[in-house]
């Protein structure tokens, strides 16, 4: 009999969630991506690195008599989501997905530029501004040096990029939740955002200081989730589904 639920993780939710099923006495294990070299740990079992794509996803979900899934993990984190939707369906484990709300609907959203993704985000900020400030994350910056190479980029990520960056950018190493008084101070002399779908309340700041100051903003809109995938948008009632599904 399966009795193990897996956390797909590295999120704040993630670790709310972790905290709910220690409560309720759900048996759970938490994973983590490992790309962040200091991650904030969630309570109990954790698991760091990746599973070998589906394959090593589904050998893992069966080992480790898996029951049930929760993909808590960023919201730009597709390939994992997509690999956990692919396994999950392929062992008849049951699967949910626990993704913050994005800002589509947030003060201000309807003015903002939308974009598809980083390369089209590169391009239009290049032509909106000589000081951008870069809130991508890392694994993408390799998509802005080309337009972006000359200007004097604010770049804030979590740890060193891995690529070389042009001398004229300044890279900030920063972890949020960013309090809105050190947003204004840090975006004092930028005059372009250009962030991403992340949503929630972490890094909702620097939204808020663009506004404010009337700087324009470049973020790169979120995939659709797959029509047949359950969403909730709370930990809470995230840990209702697995408690549902483990107390049978």
């Amino acid at each position: 009999m399966r009795t193990t639920v897996l956390v797909l993780g590295g999120t704040a939710e993630a670790r709310e969630l972790a905290v709910l099923l220690r409560d309720h006495g759900v048996g759970f294990v938490s994973s983590l991506a490992g790309r962040v070299a200091r991650p904030r740990l969630p309570v109990g079992a954790v698991r760091i690195g990746g599973f070998g794509g589906v394959p090593g996803l589904r050998a893992y979900l069966g080992e480790s008599r898996i029951s049930a899934v929760v993909d808590a993990t960023h919201p730009f984190a597709t390939g994992m989501s997509a690999n956990a939707l692919a396994a999950c369906s392929a062992e008849a484990v049951p699967l949910l997905r626990l993704e913050r709300p994005g800002w589509s609907g947030a003060p201000g959203a309807a003015t903002w530029h939308w974009v598809d993704d980083h390369d089209e985000a590169a391009g239009l900020a290049a032509r909106l501004g000589r000081r951008p400030f870069l809130t991508v994350g890392r694994q993408t910056l390799g998509r802005f040096i080309g337009p972006l190479g000359s200007l004097a980029a604010l770049v804030r990520v979590v740890d060193a990029p891995d690529i070389e960056v042009p001398d004229v950018w300044t890279v900030l190493l920063s972890r949020g939740p960013y309090p809105l008084d050190a947003e204004r101070a840090v975006m004092a002399d930028v005059d372009v955002l250009v962030t991403k779908d992340s949503g929630g309340s972490y890094t909702w700041a620097k939204m808020q200081v663009a506004r404010e100051r009337g700087i324009p903003v470049v973020i790169v809109r979120r995939a659709a989730a797959p029509p047949a995938l359950d969403v909730v948008h709370d930990p809470e009632a995230a840990a209702a589904w697995v408690v549902a599904r483990t107390s049978r």
